[in-house]
């Protein structure tokens, strides 16, 4: 392979983990869990069960990916 193709690809696949990676603290510093002071305990009720689900959602590929070792994204 080209040398500048390969340190091309390199550099789309940091651009890449960086720009998952901000997406990824972007949910979890805007998910309402975040705030809560018993975050790891389960919901008392439903309306504290659609309080906290109500941030956003990353993602979640089909099978046929999953299977391919793919990150959620």
């Amino acid at each position: 392979m080209n040398p500048i193709a390969t340190m091309a690809r390199r550099v789309a696949d940091i651009v890449a983990e960086c720009n998952y990676a901000q997406r990824r603290m972007t949910v979890l510093m805007t998910a309402p869990d975040a705030y809560l002071a018993a975050a790891g305990k389960a919901p008392d009720n439903y309306t504290e069960f659609l309080f906290r689900t109500s941030g956003t959602l990353l993602h979640e590929p089909d099978a046929s990916h999953r299977a391919d070792g793919r990150r959620v994204a």
